[in-house]
């Protein structure tokens, strides 16, 4: 007689917990499709609290070599353009100028849309990490083409940024000048000989002031200023005339050099930071957002710090209200203390993971006002806000919680206790469940207890937020689940179609294939 506890009969719905996580946990394996997704949503390229960042290199081109080039190309324009990620859309394009440069071709524009994509591009593909070192004809035209696309205005703006410079990316595709002032462009900006009479005006205004030769100042990137001796009128007019990010991240800059010491400066400055077209259209993460407020110093005026909380509030334009009952469940664990976009010499994030899940979790609680919040380590630890309350101040709150190691079944398992009825259930985690309690069978305790949750609310539905790049998931991917990752607003769209019941099977990797190329 076979072994029936080895080879036991288990229910249809039950899939076998076929790998183990990161932290050493029973998970499931995400498909390629799946994986690329969710470390293109998540991965900067930086070591996590579980990988390295050349595992994350490594494990991604590995990803869209079976995922194939189309869906590559597809994950990386969603990646851009929904998750306004900047390392891993431009990884997956250099992957691309190996896999099919055809496809590379149709989304290049769309993906490499700024200097700081193009010199990603550039610098990815000349390192040898996807496998050639020369641009190829292929991508020089791609980059010569771009070039070609830009005023004066915007050229000299893309001047801003090393490794590789501008001049560097020209030195490497030889663009060819339109014109006579694209001619001379570029021969200042490579330190070659040219006719500074036919440079353009742009640069002729910054040359100018460089030298000391004009006071006025030259409507330019700041941080081609920086350097130079400005004074307070030089910091004021850089406030006036800079762009929503630029004013985020140079409040205390501007503190510091006495523009707010002029009220119609600081209320300038105000209006600009609450404008909710400008919001959007900065595809601000609300995280950094939060960062803003917490870094602004005293110097910085009230009503300036009041506008990035009005700024807040249009940056989660998107937190949908649920129909039903919610419980939002933030991972408050050890491994939640790591920098959300991983750590890399000198450019770590001070953002940790845990303060995304709060952020997200008080975010939905704020738009749900009757929505139950179960914050959980190795079990759920206890805490009330007040729905009332700013999502900075409840955020706060959630990231000061007590941690601990990491149960994914812990909160399903309190509401199982209590018997409790809801429509949806939402993990903000790494979901690198390692401590989670005995179980039945070959899946998760997550996945146990589940079916036991859902036996009594069989319309309930569970999405696992992912806020780290791991291609494993305590919960199977199946109608009632979604496994979501990212830190951008795009994912509360998600969150409320799969709540509502307006996406397929497929959910968010169909989201991705449904993009047109």
């Amino acid at each position: 007689m076979a072994n029936t506890q080895l080879f036991q009969t288990l229910p249809a719905q039950v899939r076998t917990a076929a790998t183990v996580n990161e932290a050493g946990g029973r998970a499931y394996v995400f498909d390629p499709k799946h994986a690329l997704a969710q470390y293109a949503m998540t991965g900067c390229l930086s070591g996590t609290y579980y990988a390295d960042a050349a595992t994350q290199l490594e494990r991604t081109l590995e990803f869209a070599c079976a995922a194939g080039p189309e869906f590559t190309a597809k994950v990386a324009l969603y990646a851009r353009q929904r998750g306004h990620m900047k390392d891993m859309p431009a990884l997956l394009c250099a992957a691309l100028s190996v896999l099919d440069g055809r496809i590379l071709e149709t989304v290049f524009p769309r993906v490499c849309d700024d200097a700081k994509m193009i010199r990603n591009f550039v610098q990815i593909v000349r390192s040898g990490a996807v496998g050639r070192r020369s641009l190829g004809t292929l991508s020089k035209r791609l980059v010569q083409q771009w070039l070609a696309s830009l005023s004066d205005r915007q050229l000299l703006a893309a001047t801003v940024g090393q490794s590789p410079s501008l001049a560097d990316v020209v030195r490497m595709v030889h663009p060819r000048p339109a014109d006579p002032a694209r001619s001379a462009f570029y021969g200042w900006l490579l330190n070659r000989p040219h006719d500074a009479s036919a440079l353009p005006s742009c640069v002729r205004e910054y040359t100018a002031f460089q030298r000391g030769e004009s006071r006025e100042v030259p409507e330019v990137p700041y941080q081609m200023l920086t350097s130079l001796p400005l004074g307070k009128p030089g910091w004021t007019e850089i406030a006036r005339r800079a762009s929503w990010q630029m004013t985020r991240m140079n409040l205390n800059a501007f503190a510091r050099h006495g523009v707010f010491e002029n009220a119609r400066m600081t209320r300038l400055v105000a209006d600009r930071l609450r404008d909710p077209a400008l919001v959007r259209s900065a595809k601000v993460f609300p995280y950094q957002l939060m960062v803003a407020h917490a870094q602004a110093g005293p110097e910085v005026p009230a009503m300036v710090r009041d506008a990035l909380r009005l700024a807040m509030e249009s940056a989660l334009e998107n937190v949908p209200a649920i129909r039903g009952r919610v419980v939002v469940c933030p991972d408050v664990s050890g491994s939640m203390q790591s920098p959300v976009t991983g750590l890399r010499h000198g450019a770590t994030s001070v953002v940790r993971c845990i303060e995304v899940a709060a952020l997200v979790a008080a975010s939905l609680v704020r738009r749900n006002r009757h929505a139950v919040l179960l914050p959980f380590s190795d079990d759920v630890v206890p805490v009330e806000l007040d729905p009332e309350a700013s999502v900075l101040v409840n955020a706060r709150i959630l990231a000061e919680l007590p941690s601990g190691g990491t149960d994914c079944s812990a909160p399903l398992r309190n509401l199982n206790e209590r018997r409790y009825q809801a429509n949806l259930v939402v993990l903000v985690s790494d979901n690198q469940s390692w401590v989670d309690g005995p179980c039945g069978g070959r899946g998760t305790d997550t996945m146990a207890q589940w079916r036991i949750f859902r036996s009594r609310n069989p319309a309930a539905r569970l999405v696992c937020l992912d806020v780290q790049p791991y291609a494993s998931t305590p919960a199977a991917e199946r109608d009632d689940i979604l496994n979501v990752g990212g830190f951008s607003d795009s994912v509360f769209d998600i969150l409320a179609r799969f709540a509502h019941d307006e996406i397929t099977p497929a959910h968010w990797v169909g989201e991705i294939e449904s993009l047109a190329l």
